[in-house]
């Protein structure tokens, strides 16, 4: 097998329009997640938002902007920082992640709520010249979505592929997440014996992936998922298809769990998530290896976190700072795990990165800094 490169980055959050931004802000222990008081049907909670001077900002640099959506901006703005149109060919890919897309939307136009006209546009605005491949699979799309895009290429369907992942703050998601009464109305707290639920949020992040290493380079060794098709909505009590998905990718990977220097995992602070996770590491005795979630920074951003987490784990790669996991205090999960209290300074050369969705679906993928 020829070797697959993660190769450039970027992010938009409400900390930031690029990675550096967003990164100088999490090494302070600053947090994208703040207090709003009224959106749709739901008042005083805690979500991270893109604020209207941001995304002005934003908007003002897409040509033909008023022919595009809120969410559509964001994600060609994201794209603009890393692509390269000029050697897009009939063998660069396009994939998009998104678990909702112009969900906001629907109310006026079934047309204009529809994924694939969204991902078409964004195609159309960059001269892509194949289809776009839609990933929507619940939570873990952002990692499947490059999980995915790293088999084209393996299959020589593609040479190159550029994976966007991205949802909005939506008084749709907001609401559908609280009528599951998954949602902390305060600051969420992942693995923390305090922890409610979900904060929600919003981003767009997007990588570039290829056989040919460019600097600051990561590799692809390992990759799998695998649905376990427990429940609509709860995740496995024993784990299993975590289990799996990490076994086949390790396997992949030609690596022992062991040598994981750093577990980015999917952590949304609810009481089964974070329970499931603890569960599924300790049964592959990964109890010891640092590991954060990243959700009390940015909220739970739904297609878009498993890409913008996998991103952000690079970067914590390459600066070998291992973030803590912001708002955890005492562990609170029936077996122990290594979640990081403080920013930890330590060589990170393999990274796990994890997610797990509604319908018992799961991700993983295992990178190595080059």
């Amino acid at each position: 097998m020829n070797k697959i490169y993660i190769n450039r980055a970027n992010i938009i959050t409400p900390l930031g329009n690029s990675v550096e931004p967003n990164w100088e802000q999490l090494v302070l222990g600053n947090s994208g997640i703040s207090k709003i008081d009224s959106f749709g049907h739901l008042k005083n909670f805690y979500a991270g938002q893109i604020n209207d001077n941001q995304f002005r900002n934003l908007k003002e640099q897409v040509l033909n902007n008023e022919y595009y959506t809120r969410l559509e901006i964001l994600g060609i703005s994201s794209l603009f920082q890393i692509i390269d149109q000029s050697k897009i060919n009939s063998k660069t890919g396009f994939v998009l992640s998104t678990t909702k897309g112009n969900i906001n939307e629907l109310s006026n136009s079934l047309e204009k709520a529809s994924i694939p006209l969204f991902a078409q546009k964004i195609a159309d605005y960059f001269g892509f010249k194949t289809e776009p491949i839609i990933v929507s699979n619940a939570c873990v799309s952002g990692v499947l979505a490059v999980n995915i895009a790293k088999r084209f290429i393996e299959m020589d369907f593609f040479e190159d592929v550029y994976v966007l992942a991205l949802d909005e703050l939506t008084d749709f998601v907001l609401t559908g997440f609280n009528s599951f009464q998954a949602m902390d109305f305060e600051q969420c707290k992942p693995f923390d014996k305090d922890r409610k639920g979900v904060n929600l949020g919003e981003a767009a992040a997007c990588v570039y992936i290829s056989k040919k290493e460019e600097s600051n380079a990561f590799q692809i060794l390992g990759e799998a998922t695998i649905n376990d098709a427990n429940h609509i909505s709860g995740p496995s009590r024993t784990g299993e298809g975590l289990v799996l998905s990490i076994e086949n990718a390790l396997k992949e990977a030609h690596l022992t769990a062991d040598k994981i220097d750093y577990i980015s995992a999917h952590g949304t602070a609810t009481i089964y998530n974070d329970e499931m996770e603890t569960i599924a590491f300790n049964r592959l005795e990964m109890q010891d290896i640092p590991t954060n979630s990243l959700k009390a920074f940015f909220g739970h951003t739904l297609g878009a976190s498993g890409l913008l987490e996998l991103i952000l784990a690079m970067k914590q790669a390459q600066e070998n700072v291992v973030l803590k996991s912001l708002n955890y205090n005492e562990l609170g999960t029936s077996v122990e795990q290594n979640i990081v209290k403080e920013n930890l300074h330590k060589a990170v050369n393999y990274i796990l990165k994890t997610s797990s969705g509604f319908g018992g679906s799961n991700a993983v993928i295992i990178l190595k800094k080059v």
